[in-house]
């Protein structure tokens, strides 16, 4: 018994089990698998985000029907974070750490209260088409506020095509509004530079905690504001209700606001701000549809032209990279 146990080939003992190779290739195989369908569903969540910020410009005219500019911004941050507030409840989330404050406070002041007061101001005098085109922008100006924040050095190249995207705009911008920028342009451009570093802060965040938590933190924490201001905007700016009032208002509180947010923030966690930023090319564009589609508007044959060549140059910084 002990000679043909000693005798047994060492090559019958290492078949009886997978070798190093393959218990690697196996466990490599199972992390980019799952890698795999963490970006398909980062890429989801994302393009989810764009689809419902594309129809923030359309859904903002037909609020404004019912609602004054500021009254509308009040009422659907309020709103918003009553939604946000019971989500956080429910579940009895934490309060975020001291050191998330500052970062919590950026995101509250360009993408909850900065960004919506901006564009919803511009379009008292904007078509939605216009600010689609110029807020068209704004993957540029996140990729260049991420890569100031991440302490990165755009190429020669990046910088190139993000002036030229932001030529188009400028001219585009000058030539609608009759040879000069109009205040719902200087709107505009405000709304894309405070969103901007909303975005790419609630990028960061994103990276800590969950992306609804950013969100919601962020809409808690201006919902003192959002309520006095309700309440001084609606005695001023009495409410009218209408059907596209409603509905306008119900999406831009629990459809931008907090779901889109909510699903970009997480998304832009899973891919990177700059493979979601590539997403939100389409975002001008559906603008675009929608506004034909909901608004009835007659695009200007300037307007699809600029849009398209804004895409181009967007496309050209992400392929040279930040």
């Amino acid at each position: 018994m002990t000679a043909q146990n000693s005798a047994t080939p060492p090559s019958s003992i290492a078949v009886s089990g997978p070798t190093d190779t393959q218990v690697n290739g196996r466990t490599a195989s199972t992390r980019d698998t799952r890698n795999t369908q963490s970006t398909r569903g980062g890429t989801l969540l994302a393009a989810l985000g764009v689809v419902a910020f594309s129809l923030t410009f359309p859904s903002t005219v037909w609020g404004l029907e019912s609602f004054g500019p500021w009254s509308l911004v009040a009422v659907r941050s309020a709103l918003a974070a009553l939604i946000a507030g019971g989500f956080l409840l429910a579940l009895r989330v934490p309060a975020p750490e001291r050191r998330h404050w500052g970062g919590l406070a950026v995101v509250a002041g360009g993408v909850v209260v900065g960004f919506p007061l901006l564009t919803t101001l511009a379009l008292e005098t904007s078509t939605t088409s216009h600010a689609a085109v110029v807020v068209g922008l704004l993957p540029l100006t996140t990729a260049a506020f991420a890569a100031v924040r991440t302490g990165r050095r755009p190429s020669r190249a990046f910088w190139l095509a993000a002036l030229a995207g932001a030529a188009v705009v400028i001219a585009f911008a000058v030539w609608q509004s009759g040879g000069a920028l109009s205040a719902g342009d200087l709107y505009l451009f405000g709304a894309l530079l405070v969103c901007a570093a909303g975005y790419t802060e609630g990028g960061r965040l994103a990276g800590v905690m969950p992306g609804w938590q950013v969100v919601g933190w962020a809409l808690i924490g201006c919902l003192p504001l959002a309520v006095a201001g309700a309440a001084v905007a609606l005695s001023f700016e009495p409410a009218r209700l209408t059907a596209h009032g409603v509905i306008g208002l119900a999406w831009v509180a629990a459809g931008s606001t907090f779901f889109g947010l909510y699903v970009w923030y997480r998304g832009m966690a899973s891919i990177g701000i700059a493979r979601a930023s590539q997403l939100q090319l389409a975002q001008p564009v559906l603008t675009l549809v929608w506004s034909v589609l909901l608004l009835g508007e007659h695009l200007t044959p300037a307007a699809p032209v600029a849009a398209v060549a804004v895409l181009v140059c967007i496309a050209v910084t992400q392929r040279t990279g930040t």
